[in-house]
């Protein structure tokens, strides 16, 4: 990794070399290719007051690079804000290489085919499926029906009619009863 350290009217010490090197040295982490790191710092006078600025090029191989640039009026709190955010991003690209999304369609059929039987998971499908018989064909009374309801506190009930519809009493938010 290639490190370049540049102060624009902005003499860089030692201790500022050495805690923009520390800050560096935290990006390797992530464990991407890391071709150079460039870090600018100046100051500029805005309104009058002066405030420094401190600029990350970061060159990934294989990837774009990351380009991040803070201000602040201390020049030590901005090399902090501005790893910070370097961190963040090279977080977020080694997320995205090493998550799920890096293996094929083909290796997860693969990979589901070996580990799942299907004529085992439909058999046990078939085990879990038990057939329920409905009392539809016999016609019910709108006022039965409400009764059974309000008996065995029920939300709704599917049942066909005196005149062969089939009809839902349901009951209601604000207590009421509706019929569909």
């Amino acid at each position: 990794m290639n490190i370049s350290l540049t102060g624009r009217h902005v003499e860089l010490t030692d201790a500022i070399k050495a805690h923009m090197n520390a800050s560096i040295q935290t990006l390797s982490k992530y464990n991407l290719d890391i071709i150079s790191v460039n870090v600018i710092a100046s100051t500029q006078t805005k309104k009058g007051k002066d405030h420094s600025v401190v600029e990350f090029v970061i060159n990934l191989a294989h990837k774009n690079s990351i380009v991040i640039e803070q201000n602040d009026q201390d020049l030590y709190a901005a090399i902090d804000l501005a790893t910070t955010r370097a961190q963040k991003a090279m977080r977020r690209i080694h997320d995205r290489d090493s998550g799920h999304h890096k293996d094929g369609i083909n290796e997860a059929k693969i990979q589901a085919n070996t580990t799942i039987n299907l004529n085992e998971a439909s058999e046990a499908m078939e085990d879990e499926i038990v057939p329920v018989e409905l009392a539809l064909y016999k016609p019910r009374e709108v006022e039965d029906v409400l009764n059974d309801i309000k008996e065995n506190k029920k939300l709704f009930e599917i049942f066909i009619d005196n005149d062969g519809k089939t009809r839902v009493l349901y009951k209601r938010n604000d207590g009421k009863f509706g019929l569909y």
